[in-house]
């Protein structure tokens, strides 16, 4: 297969892209990297020295694509399917890498921010950095509350790459700030996400590691880790 994408399912970043990568029913095969295997870790790292994922190898061209925003924008160009990810008209598309950095920075960065001071020996824990990640959170709530609007997707009526960033930021997120009562058109587009096949078909799939994340106890209910074995 010319497409494979190494990458891990519980990883945030990855499900970004396994969401672009289903939304267009673009084939690829699923190479899970496990980061405590030597083995593994080398494959990895001998495409991509940094050894992280998500990166995308292209066989037919002899192309290695690293970081999720490239690697979305490489497949909308080189392997283009019936939803646009980035839109043609240039302004558009800045409006969307905005929207897609900004899910990156502001969302995505401060959530692993917490988990990973919760992984941490209990004399090494940062009160005071989590406490600033968690603020960020709502400033960052605060912000997509307002740019929605009336709109169904974060930049417009059309579903793109900025929500397939949004989409695993806000679920992870979600369960470490959870949304509040001033935030009703987050909430609702949060829901979209959820309903959206090719995110769902993300989440189902990343259902039997979620035992792996420190906060499970806090994932909505349908995918707590006791449900991936009823």
């Amino acid at each position: 297969m010319s497409l494979i994408l190494y990458n891990h399912p519980l990883a945030s970043f990855c499900h970004k892209v396994l969401m672009a990568l289903y939304e267009n029913g673009t084939p690829f095969e699923n190479r899970v990297i496990d980061l405590g295997n030597e083995e593994s870790r080398a494959s990895l790292a001998r495409l991509w020295p940094l050894a992280k994922f998500p990166v995308l190898r292209d066989e037919t061209l002899d192309s290695t694509v690293p970081e999720t925003s490239i690697i979305i924008e490489y497949l909308d160009r080189r392997y283009p399917g019936a939803t646009a990810l980035l839109p043609a008209d240039p302004t558009d598309a800045l409006n969307v890498r905005l929207w897609d950095r900004f899910f990156d920075l502001y969302v995505q960065e401060p959530m692993q921010k917490i988990v990973a001071d919760r992984r941490r020996p209990e004399d090494a824990h940062d009160p005071q950095s989590v406490a600033e990640a968690q603020a960020l959170l709502r400033t960052a709530y605060g912000m997509i509350e307002k740019q929605l609007g009336e709109k169904t997707w974060i930049t417009g009526a059309n579903l793109t790459m900025a929500d397939c960033a949004a989409a695993p930021a806000l679920f992870y997120a979600e369960t470490l700030v959870p949304f509040d009562g001033s935030q009703p058109r987050l909430k609702a587009y949060y829901q979209r996400l959820l309903d959206r096949p090719s995110f769902a078909r993300v989440l189902q799939e990343a259902m039997p590691y979620f035992h792996f994340y420190p906060y499970q106890e806090n994932l909505p209910a349908q995918f707590r880790p006791e449900q991936s074995h009823a």
